[in-house]
């Protein structure tokens, strides 16, 4: 029974010395499979090129006209006729709409008889005044009696020319605030005349800003309202004082239309350009990964992607300049990079051949 128990014993020992030796097998065995079966993480890349970029001021502002006006009734009267409406464009004295000029047109009549008659006395008076027949004083009187119905004259000459009422600057009609057969009284509002060339946009820019630009630097807007265009314009103008309240400075930018597609009221993004470098190394923005103040991109070199660190410069909307830790023709991750650690093996499953600005 001794004997019996002993070999049953040792036959239990032999059993588990063996499965554990066959489990150790096969853990070993599936570690090597795994190391062999190790992920390949498909990428998009996109090759390191030369290119120039730009360094931006960017802004919003409202588009204005540099000249709006309203016009003006400068003297009494009906409106007669309309000559112009809502949208139409007129240049500078260009008659917009006529009152009624009957009655100064008898006043000027009147004037102009009164006026021949008085001029005929003082012709008059002046002969006899140099022959001595008659006192310098009433020679005097007649004289000042012509002039002053010279003036009546020349009134009443400018009231008939004012019954016209005429646009002071060249723009499109903006709104037309009289109908025919009003009454119009002297310096009330009949149109309001917008400029469309030029344009301005005013930027209130912070004063740490403003060594950055000068008259005369290329502006580019962007609006809302016209999609995929873009307009360029220059700075017009700088305020030659900050403002004690905001700490800014007023910026004017000056836009020319041809297209006329631009309108005042219009919200744009304004960049201004006041440096560029060329002929730098740029890559996509998306290639960029910034962590911890430090900026790094995946470097693809035979089948790896290699964490490189790199020092960054200007930024513009697509691409990032690249001023060291890169060469020329590097090929870099632009897409995949979340799934990505230093030396993992990647398949590149499409490029980005341009990385130009």
């Amino acid at each position: 029974m001794n004997k019996l128990y002993y070999f049953l014993c040792v036959v239990l020992i032999f059993g588990i010395t063996l499965i554990q030796f066959g489990c150790g097998k096969n853990s070993q065995s599936k570690e090597k499979d795994t190391q062999k079966d190790e992920l390949i993480i498909p990428v998009e890349v996109a090759v390191v090129k030369i290119g120039d970029i730009a360094a931006y001021f960017s802004g919003t502002a409202t588009i204005e006209a540099e000249e709006e006006t309203e016009v003006v009734a400068k003297v009494s009267g009906v409106v007669k006729e309309l000559l112009v409406e809502e949208g139409d464009f007129v240049k500078a004295n260009q008659t917009l709409a006529k009152l009624d000029d009957e009655k100064l047109s008898v006043q000027l009549d009147q004037a102009k008889a009164t006026l021949n008659k008085l001029k005929n006395a003082y012709q008059r008076n002046e002969e006899l005044f140099n022959k001595s027949l008659i006192s310098a004083e009433e020679f005097q009187r007649s004289k000042y009696e012509y002039e002053h119905q010279q003036a009546v004259y020349n009134l009443a000459k400018l009231e008939l020319n004012y019954s016209a009422i005429r646009s002071p600057i060249s723009g499109v009609v903006a709104e037309r605030l009289i109908k025919v057969g009003n009454m119009v009284l002297p310096n009330q509002a009949t149109f309001r005349v917008t400029g469309l060339n030029p344009l301005i946009a005013v930027l209130h820019v912070p004063e740490r800003q403003i060594e950055k630009l000068n008259v005369g630097q290329t502006a580019i807007l962007r609006v809302d309202a016209i999609r995929d265009a873009e307009f360029k314009g220059k700075i017009k103008r700088i305020s030659p004082v900050v403002d004690p309240n905001t700490g800014t400075v007023k910026v004017t930018i000056e836009m020319r239309d041809t297209s006329l597609r631009l309108k005042p009221g219009m919200f744009a993004r304004i960049s201004i350009i006041y440096d560029v470098h060329k002929n730098t190394v740029l890559v996509p923005k998306e290639a960029i990964m910034a962590e911890d103040k430090e900026s790094s991109v995946f470097v693809v070199k035979d089948s790896l992607a290699i964490r490189q660190i790199v020092e960054t410069g200007y930024v513009n909307t697509t691409h990032i300049e690249v001023l060291g830790g890169l060469q020329l023709a590097d090929t870099v991750v632009t897409t995949g990079k979340s799934g990505l650690k230093d030396s993992s093996k990647v398949e590149l499953v499409s490029s980005k051949n341009n990385a130009n600005n």
